[in-house]
């Protein structure tokens, strides 16, 4: 069985390594998606129809969880 689903890959250099943004869905402009983003461990998930503005709300998640991780 093929599945029919389109996955990009991010790769965004830092100074304490590599934040990977996977994005899977979104085969037009109106269509849903999901995008993941991993940090050191950390990954969270989101799921939407606006490929941009879920990308920023998913390293805003990861941020959040990174500020929660560092003051416990």
């Amino acid at each position: 069985m093929r599945h029919d689903t389109n996955m990009e890959m991010l790769l965004l250099p830092s100074s304490n390594g590599m934040i990977k943004i996977y994005i899977y869905g979104f085969k037009t402009s109106k269509s849903y998606g999901k995008v993941f983003v991993e940090y050191n461990g950390i990954t969270v998930e989101d799921k939407g129809s606006r490929k941009e503005k879920l990308i920023i709300k998913a390293l805003t998640k990861l941020h959040q969880a990174l500020v929660n991780e560092k003051d416990s």
